[in-house]
């Protein structure tokens, strides 16, 4: 098994509604969904709170659950960078999974130490 990711909801939001992708970017993102797509409850949460239409995308996602794990790495994260919830329940999830996180938001994760962010 190669890398695992966690795809943040602002990639899913700009490759769904504004295509302002490179082709590099797009063969990049397009490896990762075929490969298995896996996003945090979070966001699942903030996807939904936008638009309906991304429903069939979710469902087809790997919705990664609060666990308890999630919410203690959650709490030290806020304590130490003071980063917002739905930031930090991602950086989390991610850590916890040991995924690399596919996002554009890199400057509010930049700071936490074993966090690989990839803005493609």
């Amino acid at each position: 098994m190669g890398k695992r990711y966690l795809i943040d909801s602002n990639i899913v939001i700009k490759s769904a509604t504004v295509n302002t992708f490179d082709n590099k970017s797009i063969l990049f993102l397009k490896t990762i969904i075929d490969e298995s797509f896996n996003i945090s409850v979070i966001s699942k949460i903030e996807l939904l709170s936008k638009d309906d239409l991304l429903l069939s995308f979710i469902e087809t996602s790997n919705v990664l659950p609060l666990t308890d794990e999630i919410i203690e790495k959650t709490i030290e994260l806020r304590r130490k960078h003071k980063i917002k919830i739905p930031d930090a329940i991602i950086a989390a999830t991610a850590l916890v999974h040991k995924f690399d996180l596919i996002s554009n938001n890199v400057k509010d994760f930049s700071n936490i130490k074993g966090l690989n962010v990839i803005d493609p």
